[in-house]
């Protein structure tokens, strides 16, 4: 049998997840901003789903905004501020790191070009980690009466690792500036108090929480000055255009309540097979390093680079013995690059074609492990062999 590590990626909807779902893709399938029977069914399971998002989140329900994904959540968190500060002629000045997700990376690039936004990037450690002294740095001498806005991720895609959000908002909010964090990756196996944490904003990604793909949610606080970045039908209080995706709306609750209620069970597991993985890794395979912060990362997630290697014909030769796993690099096979993420944290042109990441999931088994951990040393052997990265 094929075997997923991919989780990171995406996860497989969960069976009670569905369950909840179909209905309204047959039966309450009204356009839930209609006036009629059909419309207000609609309407009344999307103010649950929010009502039940918000209160797992511990924020208002009208903080919530249902999306497409994370990717339109973070475009949205960058934008809709920056948006309303260019209305006023007010400057703009955006501060994120080195390891984000691209979903706010080249958005932030791109109001540098579009709306004459300044973009400061903070250094992180070898962990992928901002220290708050360093970001309290990239804070000094903003400019009189613009806005500020950081944006640094909660738990990264590609490493792993857990950063301290909350103190990292304070010091934010220190000098005056807004706070996002991207929290995909977190969903499923934190439990996220927006108060706690100490943001403005917040977003979520419903797939990687074995919910539905094309579902997300933006945590956009009251106060937040906001402006949209799509025109259409008035759906969100103005924040969002579009018809409701109600069954996907839906789904992201469920999918949220379902991995709540299991976190402890699932997280022990997780942390029990990651824990297994990594040392068997790193016992059998030479010139091999766990990447992110060792213990202070996600439970199914380890990430590794391999000296020596390109990480492309490391996932092709894995998939040809049925696991599925991915790369923290932006390879191309034929045309490696260097993994811009693993230099950040100060790894040598050696070490950053070599990622490899495996994330594992609530179903993963020992015997999966106990398989790649059999099959993993030989394929990095024989990879180094065969295909072999010239530095030159």
């Amino acid at each position: 049998m094929p075997i997923y590590l991919d989780h990171s990626a995406t996860t497989p909807l969960d069976p009670t997840v569905l369950e909840t779902m179909l209905p309204f893709f047959s039966q309450h399938y009204g356009n839930s901003k209609a006036v009629h029977a059909f419309g207000r069914e609609a309407d009344r399971a999307v103010e649950r789903a929010r009502a039940s998002v918000a209160t797992l989140l511990n924020c208002a329900p009208n903080e919530v905004v249902f999306t497409s994904g994370g990717t339109e959540s973070d475009n949205l968190a960058l934008r809709g501020p920056a948006q309303f500060a260019r209305t006023e002629g007010r400057p703009i000045t955006l501060i994120t790191g080195p390891v984000e997700h691209h979903a706010i990376s080249l958005t932030a690039r791109h109001l540098v070009e579009t709306l004459g936004a300044t973009l400061r990037i903070v250094p992180v450690d070898h962990f992928g980690r901002v220290a708050p002294d360093d970001l309290r740095a990239a804070l000094d001498n903003l400019p009189a009466g613009g806005l500020a806005l950081v944006s640094l991720i909660h738990t990264n895609n590609e490493i792993g690792t857990r950063s301290d959000i909350a103190a990292l908002a304070a010091v934010a909010h220190e000098h005056g500036a807004l706070f996002h964090t991207d929290a995909v990756q977190s969903g499923g196996y934190l439990a996220l108090d927006v108060p706690a944490l100490g943001v403005d904003m917040l977003s979520l990604s419903s797939h990687k929480f074995y919910g539905p793909k094309g579902a997300g949610v933006l945590v956009l606080g009251d106060g937040v000055p906001f402006l949209t970045s799509t025109s259409g039908a008035s759906h969100e209080d103005g924040r969002r255009a579009g018809t409701h995706n109600v069954p996907g709306i839906v789904g992201t609750a469920a999918a949220l309540e379902y991995v709540r209620a299991n976190m402890d069970v699932h997280n022990a597991h997780l942390t029990r097979l990651r824990e297994r993985l990594v040392s068997g890794i790193l016992e059998q395979v030479p010139d091999a390093e766990l990447t992110g912060h060792p213990t202070d990362r996600l439970p199914g997630h380890a990430s590794f680079v391999f000296q020596g290697i390109e990480s492309t014909m490391l996932l092709m030769h894995l998939d040809q013995h049925g696991i599925a796993a991915s790369s923290g690099s932006a390879c191309k096979v034929g045309n490696p690059k260097p993994s811009a993420l693993l230099g950040a944290l100060g790894y040598g042109p050696e070490w950053t074609l070599g990622g490899l990441r495996l994330s594992l999931g609530f179903h993963t088994t020992e015997d999966e492990i106990d398989t790649v951990l059999d099959v993993l040393p030989g394929i990095v052997e024989r990879v180094r062999k065969l295909h072999a990265v010239s530095l030159s």
